[in-house]
């Protein structure tokens, strides 16, 4: 597999152990398959950055695709429940905090190697929403799939760093991709206020009908 990752810096070796405890995955190296979302992470408001480049060899690593079929969104979001920050100050909000990591957390104890959804801006929105009881599951499902390029590969496990090549930079403007990051954004809110958010039909699951009716990982509807 063919990997980047955005940085303000150049990144020739990746260190195992290193980064900020609190990402949507935990601790770990967050890379994308995507050049283009690689350079929009790579700038900040204040600086400019690098996409760098990399390969690895996948072969015998345990890999977690949380876009599986074995996997539903609400695994995706019991996991960032776990790592972020979230407002759960409304009493619905709390409660399917504690149900969503109890009946659908994800064991990546072994895990090399994450695949999934990344919590940007508007994906967070998304979820917040849903835990609130401001949109449907059906509503959750189609609004992840408004951010276009939104998934990550994070590199978890000190076996997978080790399988980690360093192929070159390229160095990233600001004056660019931070526009290009900004109105990727605002596309994906738009279209959610636009279309999904009160898009509301009848027979759609809330949480609250998920946490009373206690729907777990094998419900057909939650598919």
């Amino acid at each position: 597999m063919e990997l980047y990752h955005g940085s303000e810096n150049v990144v020739e070796a990746p260190q195992f152990g290193v980064g900020k405890l609190h990402n949507d995955y935990g601790l770990g190296f967050y890379c994308t398959e995507h050049e283009d979302m690689a350079k929009e992470w790579a700038v900040g408001f204040d600086h400019d950055g690098y996409a760098n480049r990399y390969t690895i060899d996948l072969d015998g690593l345990r890999i977690v695709d949380l876009d599986g079929d074995q996997y539903c969104t609400l695994h995706w979001l019991a996991t960032l429940l776990q790592n972020r920050w979230f407002d759960v100050r409304s009493p619905i909000a709390n409660e399917a905090r504690s149900y969503l990591i109890e009946h659908f957390s994800v064991d990546f104890s072994d895990a090399d190697v994450i695949e999934g959804y990344r919590a940007d801006d508007s994906y967070f929105t998304f979820a917040q929403d849903f835990i609130s009881g401001s949109i449907s599951y059906r509503q959750l499902r189609n609004a992840m799939q408004l951010g276009s390029l939104g998934r990550q590969v994070t590199i978890r496990s000190e076996r997978a760093f080790s399988r980690l090549v360093f192929l070159g930079s390229t160095r990233v403007e600001r004056s660019i991709w931070l526009p290009r990051r900004e109105q990727r954004d605002r596309d994906a809110r738009n279209r959610y206020f636009d279309i999904e958010r009160n898009a509301r039909r009848k027979g759609d699951l809330l949480i609250s009908q998920i946490i009373d009716e206690e729907m777990g990982p094998g419900d057909d509807r939650l598919r």
